[in-house]
This record gives structure tokens, sequence and C-alpha cells, in this order.
């Protein structure tokens, strides 16, 4: 009698890197994936449909041109429709999911298939927070939150994943965790706000500034009012040579634009009925955060996942990346002092981090206190 499709010595038969083989190319399709996520999730589009096609002709790409690495080598990043040019970050993401299937395997695939995989699926939402990140500046909800209550089921239904056996005990370190990362990454948005709660923009004598709808429409960047506008006394304040609203002008007055209150000199109008305002001044301040709602939302997802010693590993690790990568930035001119840099990346990178090497790295680091110490 033939022995069952999924007869557990059967499977286990299979040369171990076949399966690491297979992860790689898994991998790869899953990036293809994670490729529309990162272009459609920020515009608000459903990642299922219309199917894959080419955002400038709309050519609907068929599946013999959809194949992870092999069709942008073999179409050399461009569409083959129209010839516009196709982005080297679809590539590099196939690539970097790949690679991180095959290692998520090579660590855990040994010691449990459910717990690589689930690694693996944490992993590509880093990647999808990070490249969003880094080109919107935000973390969409469905990463953050959906990653909090992902966390939590994988946590009852693999406990290994926080070193237990007991589902018991694994979803509540996944609850503490969770708690943990938004707390504490909470606390710091609102400390960093009282440290570092306002940003002085130095521009030059005629630049126009305009506030829109939605939006502070500054010269290089749009920056919309709830990047601003966190707490109640959060304001904008300038002093304008020119200030023109749609029924009068001003000269040579001072500006505060809060959530609800908007004062031109000794003026006070409501900022809901000024359909149009426009200032030429040389400096603004600007209300500004240490971190945004998005960090504390995607660390409390790592919690859920890792735990909360993976919490301020990666708090730690990420701050000390963001202040090598950012100085160095600053250093050879690729980004002004006060320019806003993503710091989702920076998390994702040190929760990796963690999740291959953090306990060694902890220990290593203990060892080296207590030499220190003489213990």
């Amino acid at each position: 009698m033939a022995s069952p499709s999924f007869d557990p010595e059967v499977w286990s038969a299979v040369p171990f890197h076949f399966w690491s083989a297979v992860s790689f190319a898994l991998g790869c399709i899953v990036g293809s994936f994670l490729n529309v996520c990162i272009y459609r999730l920020p515009l608000g589009q459903s990642i299922v449909s219309p199917p894959s096609h080419c955002p400038y002709c709309k050519y609907s790409i068929p599946w013999y041109l959809n194949i992870p690495l092999v069709t942008w080598l073999y179409l050399r990043g461009k569409c083959r429709n129209c010839g516009a040019p196709i982005s080297i970050r679809y590539f590099l993401v196939e690539l970097l999911t790949g690679v991180v299937f095959l290692f998520c395997w090579l660590s855990y695939g040994g010691q449990s298939v459910w717990l690589a995989l689930i690694y693996a699926i944490f992993v590509s939402g880093l990647i999808v927070a990070t490249f969003i990140d880094l080109e919107h500046l935000i973390i969409p909800d469905g990463i953050t939150i959906g990653g909090m209550i992902l966390g939590f089921i994988c946590s009852f239904l693999v406990p290994a994943l926080h070193g237990t056996a007991s589902v018991t005990l694994s979803m509540k370190q996944s609850l503490l965790g969770l708690a943990v990362g938004a707390g504490l990454i909470y606390f710091i948005v609102r400390a960093g706000k009282l440290v570092f709660g306002r940003e002085r923009l130095t521009l030059s004598p005629q630049t126009r500034i305009v506030f829109g709808e939605t939006a502070l429409h500054l010269p290089d960047r749009e920056i919309p009012y709830g990047d601003l506008f966190y707490r109640e006394s959060d304001q904008i304040v300038l002093h304008a040579r020119t200030v023109e609203l749609i029924d009068r002008c001003y000269k040579d007055v001072r500006v505060r634009l809060g959530q609800h209150t908007l004062r031109i000199g000794e003026e006070e109008l409501d900022p809901e009925k000024t359909l149009h305002l426009e200032a030429v001044c040389a400096e603004i301040v600007l209300p500004r955060e240490a971190m945004g709602l998005g960090d504390v939302k995607f660390m409390a997802a790592i919690g859920a996942f890792l735990g909360w010693q993976a919490v301020i590993f990666s708090l730690i690790i990420s701050a000390f990346i963001g202040a090598a990568l950012g100085g160095t930035l600053v250093l050879l001119k690729k980004r002004a002092l006060s320019s806003r840099l993503p710091y989702g990346p920076y998390i994702a990178l040190a929760a990796v981090i963690w999740m291959f090497k953090g306990p060694a790295i902890v220990g290593w680091y203990q060892s080296l206190i207590r030499k220190a110490l003489g213990v």
C-alpha cells in the first residue's frame, strides 16, 4: 500500500537543502507580491485587483512576464509594452525576500517548519514597512495593527515563537511585548516632543508658503497637518512679510496656526472657514515629533511577534543605526541636519538582527560587562 502523501517520514527523507532552494524560490514569489503592497498600500488601492500591470500604460502583465527576478533581467528593467522604466526596487525586493526566506529556513527549519514560516511572514511585513516608510514617511495601519493581531495569533498557534511549549505563556509574552512596544515608544514620542518639539526652518527672503486644506506646502516638500499637530498646543509660527486671504491682505504680521485656531497679528480667525492662506516669509517654526505614532504601532507589532526583550533590543540598536547612518548622510551633505528621516527601517533592521543573532549579542555584551566588573 502506498504511503500517505503527507506522511512525515516521507517528507523528512527529502534533503534539507532541497527545502532551502524551495524557500528561496518561495521568497522570491512572495517578494513579487510585496512589491504590489509597497506600491498600492500608500495609495489606498486594492492589493488584489486589478492584476499586475504597468503603472504608465496600464498593460496587464501576463504570467510568463511576471516571473520573479527573471522577468526584470530579461526585459532589462523596462515595460514590454511601452518601454517605460521599471524601478530596480522590484528586483531588489524579490531578491531580498528570497534571501530572507532562505535564512529563516536555515536558522529555524531544523527546529520547526512552522517557526521558520512565521518568521518569514514577519520579515515580509518588515520589508513592506521599510520600503513604504523610505518613500512616503508612513507605515500603514494594515502593517502595524495587522501585525499586532497576527503576532498574537501566531503566538497562540506556535508557542515556540516565544521559546516555550506553553500556549498560555506564549500568549502572555506576546501581549507583554505588544504593551512594552507601544508604551515605551509612546513615552519616547511624548518626551521627545518636550525636548525636540520645534523645528526652525530658514528660508530665502521671498519664499511663498501655501497653507492648503490638508497640508502645509513648502518649496521642497508637502507636510500633512496630521504630522504637525499632535497636541492641542502645537502651532506653526512665522513672521510674514505679506499674508494673502481670499478677501484681504496683511503686511509685516505674525502668524500662528494651530489645530483649531488661526491668529494673524491681533486678529483671530477660524481655520475651518479660511479657504485660502498664503504667506511670504524668511523663517518658519514647525512643531515636530522625535518619532511618529506609526513607529509606536510598528514597535508594538514587533513586540507581539518577538516579545518584550526584542523591543528593548530593537530600540537600542535602531538608535545606534539611525545615529550612524543619519550622521553619515549629514556629513556627506546628502541630508540636512533638520530634515526628517524615516525611523521604521532602522527598527526593522534591528528586529531582524534580534531574530537571527539578538540573544547571542546580548550574551556577548553581558560577558563583557562581567569581565569589566571582575565578576
